[in-house]
């Protein structure tokens, strides 16, 4: 199993990563990372930080001439502005420049001074910020290379942009992510991208923020994925965990997720068949669920617990960003304890298009994990070994799954 820990502040000397559990021989390079970050910081409506804040990748340990040692993976992701911040964000003694104690509505401010008893906003924004999923991003690049390797896929594209939605009739395959990342909102329907761009200016111009909604899918995972026989064990709980934790996400849902509730069952889960070449374009067509073929994703991909072989398909719902540029919402001085407005940030009118990208992150991350719980291995050649293995005893034809090459 995956394990991994994150330190650093938005405006502190770096952020860090330690990816504990990642076998050995996974071909990686500092660029693969850099790649992953550079999809974070994609979307139109963010703010300047994202033209001159570069993402400067270091990997201090875990990896020798390009793979994997099966040790501890540490990643660093150096901040190029710190010469900026490091009289006011040293760790040394001393005392900032300003105090910020109008806490912003929406944010964590004033319950993280009120829990930890402090006095100054900065002190829980600058490690509540999103800016800490950079390193949740390192650690997938490796999640997603390792799914790689049993033909596991996770893309995602934005749905929904405040109030208008994407029409999509089909999930986007992992063969139109270049084309959804060319988007300027990582929309795959090129009529609602219009929309949505129209409506960050408008949001821009009145100095207010806009959430959404991302669409997260996983391709090729098997069946077999998470567990009925734990609550904590769940794969749809593992995911829902990951996926709520990313920052300003107030709702996850499953396939047709909250929709189901107000239909009858027999509209509302996933009718089973047999794979039948005859009439299945696709010639993996049950191969990871035993030959078994769903045509729906009502239960996106987990029932009971368990992943079925059929896509999985989760939406995340992102909040409108708490930090405003023309700051209107109402708050208390901390100090004075009389009635103000909230301090105004360095903020995006919208994140919604990079959280679709973090949301892949904690997909993987989630999957990856369970994979190497099912499987096991030290090595990557192993982890492959024992899902070929898992295949052949499923009655599937172990030559036929996709496996791209790797000198682990």
């Amino acid at each position: 199993m995956l394990r991994y820990l994150t330190a650093g502040e938005s405006h502190g000397r770096a952020l860090m990563v330690i990816l504990e559990g990642m076998p050995a021989g996974l071909l990686v390079t500092a660029e693969d990372i850099q790649r992953g970050l550079a999809r974070r910081r994609l979307g139109f409506g963010r703010g300047p930080r994202m033209r001159f804040e570069v993402d400067e990748v270091s990997l201090v340990a875990g990896i020798r001439h390009g793979r994997t040692l099966g040790s501890p993976v540490a990643i660093e992701i150096a901040n190029t502005e710190w010469p900026k911040w490091e009289s006011e964000m040293s760790p040394g003694p001393g005392l900032p420049s300003s105090v910020l104690t109008k806490p912003r509505p929406g944010h964590a401010d004033l319950s993280g001074m009120l829990k930890y008893g402090l006095d100054d906003a900065r002190d829980v924004l600058e490690r509540a910020s999103a800016r800490e999923t950079a390193a949740r991003v390192a650690a997938g690049t490796l999640a997603k290379l390792l799914l790689q390797q049993i033909g596991v896929d996770v893309l995602s594209h934005i749905v929904q942009l405040g109030s208008e939605r994407a029409t999509v009739e089909t999930l986007p395959t992992i063969e139109e992510l270049p084309r959804i990342d060319e988007s300027q909102v990582r929309c795959a329907d090129p009529g609602a991208e219009a929309r949505m761009v129209a409506a960050v200016k408008a949001a821009a111009k009145d100095g207010d923020s806009l959430g959404g909604v991302a669409e997260v899918i996983a391709y090729g995972v098997p069946v077999g994925l998470g567990s009925h026989v734990h609550w904590d064990r769940r794969l749809d709980a593992l995911l829902a965990q990951a996926l709520m934790s990313i920052q300003a996400i107030k709702a996850v849902e499953f396939g047709d997720g909250i929709d189901v509730a107000g239909r009858r069952g027999s509209e509302a889960h996933d009718a089973i068949r047999m794979a039948d070449p005859s009439i299945d374009a696709d010639e993996t067509a049950g191969l990871l669920s035993g030959g078994y073929v769903r045509d729906t994703h009502h239960a996106g991909g987990v029932e009971g617990g368990i992943s079925t072989g059929s896509p999985i398909v989760a939406r995340v719902s992102m909040k409108p960003l708490a930090t405003l540029n023309r700051p209107t919402l109402g708050t208390v001085d901390v100090v004075s304890k009389e009635s103000t407005v909230s301090f105004k940030e360095r903020t995006d009118v919208t994140a919604v298009p990079a959280m679709g990208v973090v949301a892949e992150t904690m997909m993987a991350l989630v999957l990856a994990s369970e994979a190497l719980r099912k499987f096991g291995g030290d090595s990557v050649a192993e982890f492959r070994r024992n899902r070929l293995g898992y295949l052949a005893a499923l009655g599937e034809t172990p030559s036929a799954a996709p496996m791209p090459t790797t000198d682990g």
